[in-house]
């Protein structure tokens, strides 16, 4: 058995959160966690000595639009060797698992998309990111909130208009479907989230005009989420504390979060995590141009502007990111220096929402050691990551992030 010693769990079990708490962890011939242990406080336990470097499984984007070009509501079977490239790609930035995130589309394009994800999932293999089941990120979205989405593809909210879409993709974290984001105040939602929560779909709250009471009445009716928290939906205001408001004080609804600093100021990101930092998922919002360069890139019919990671519409409409998931967790933690926090939000908290309820030390036994993460802060005091035995990632060339 080999043995790794003094290292930190980056977890949101009380276990792990006690101050200094180390861990000891052995990992078999195979290379497979066998044991998880905490260290007595004070001893010196035989092993390599990790220096408080934190454990984590790798990251779950559960919001993801495409990469390498591929726009995932786009694909057809030709693009199966690029998507499979893309989850090579994902996989090399520290990504386990997605959702690959569908906007609204039409209903033709979104039924082939599930298609060739459902062939790519069967097509699985070590060393490539693993699909979950999509996210639907519309049609069922507020008009006036609908931000980059195209008008002509929205829909009612109804069962009828749900089953012209997925009709024969089921629900689920690992079927075609595991997430839709909708405007729970538009007539007929409530019908269908019913309907979703019974097909064991996540429902999040997105590009919506709902104010509190209305998101706290989704909440009651099985909402579990906001989709990029603050964007496409009313912010949080002393008077109107809006959607946000609402899942804080709920306490249990998960706030996505998109870490970039461009969609979400850093000083309200941090005000975010510290008011509730076990509700917190971050994000990447990517969108096909991901894993390529800056500059003048197709989205549909219409032209992407791509510049420092930001991604904008011809009028400057904000449409996502290409900035990998893991960036978002090295930028939130330098702004608000909560590490094991940040760690979490990218690596658990998706889990969680998706069903996984085993503690941390349970989740990582049987993992191989190689598909981990391990986190350290660098002389600088910025946080990075790197495989097991691996050299740590240093930043892509990308623009410095801003600062709270």
């Amino acid at each position: 058995m080999r043995w790794l010693t003094n290292l930190r769990l980056a977890g949101d079990d009380p276990a792990c959160g006690v101050a200094g708490r180390r861990w000891r962890v052995g990992v078999d011939h195979d290379g497979l966690i066998a044991r998880v242990r905490p260290t007595p406080a004070g001893s010196r336990a035989a092993g390599e000595d990790w220096g408080g470097d934190w454990l984590s499984p790798g990251g779950v984007d559960l919001q993801i639009n495409g990469g390498l070009g591929l726009a995932f509501p786009e694909l057809t079977s030709s693009d199966l060797p690029r998507l499979q490239a893309l989850l090579e790609l994902l996989w090399r930035d520290g990504v386990e698992a997605i959702c690959p995130t569908l906007v609204t589309c039409a209903p033709e394009a979104l039924r082939q998309a599930l298609t060739v994800l459902s062939e790519a999932r069967r097509r699985h293999r070590p060393g490539r990111c693993r699909l979950l089941g999509a996210h639907l990120e519309g049609p069922f979205l507020a008009p006036e909130r609908r931000g980059a989405h195209p008008a002509q593809h929205l829909q009612v909210p109804s069962r009828a208009a749900l089953r012209a879409l997925i009709d024969g993709f089921g629900g689920g974290a690992e079927a075609d479907v595991a997430l839709v984001t909708l405007a729970p105040e538009l007539e007929g939602a409530a019908e269908l989230i019913d309907a979703l929560r019974a097909a064991g779909v996540v429902v999040s709250l997105g590009h919506s005009g709902a104010d509190e009471e209305q998101a706290r009445q989704s909440f009651g009716q099985g909402v579990g989420m906001l989709t990029h928290s603050f964007n496409a939906m009313a912010g949080l205001h002393h008077r109107a504390p809006g959607p946000v408001g609402a899942a804080l004080r709920q306490g249990e609804v998960a706030l996505g979060l998109i870490a970039d600093g461009v969609h979400v100021a850093p000083t309200m990101a941090v005000l975010l995590q510290r008011l509730a930092p076990r509700q917190l998922v971050i994000v990447s919002d990517a969108l096909a141009p991901y894993g390529l360069a800056d500059g003048t890139h197709r989205w549909d019919e219409r032209l992407l502007l791509v510049q420092d990671g930001s991604c904008r519409l011809e009028d400057g409409t904000l449409a996502g990111v290409t900035l990998p998931l893991l960036e978002g967790v090295t930028r939130l933690a330098r702004w608000g220096g909560l590490v094991p926090a940040s760690i979490a939000a990218a690596t658990l908290a998706p889990r969680r929402l998706l069903g996984e309820q085993r503690p941390l030390e349970q989740l990582l036994l049987g993992r191989p050691l190689g598909d981990t993460l391990r986190w350290s802060t660098a002389d600088d005091g910025s946080l990075r990551w790197r495989r097991p035995d691996a050299g740590a990632r240093e930043p892509k060339g990308m623009a410095p992030a801003p600062s709270p």
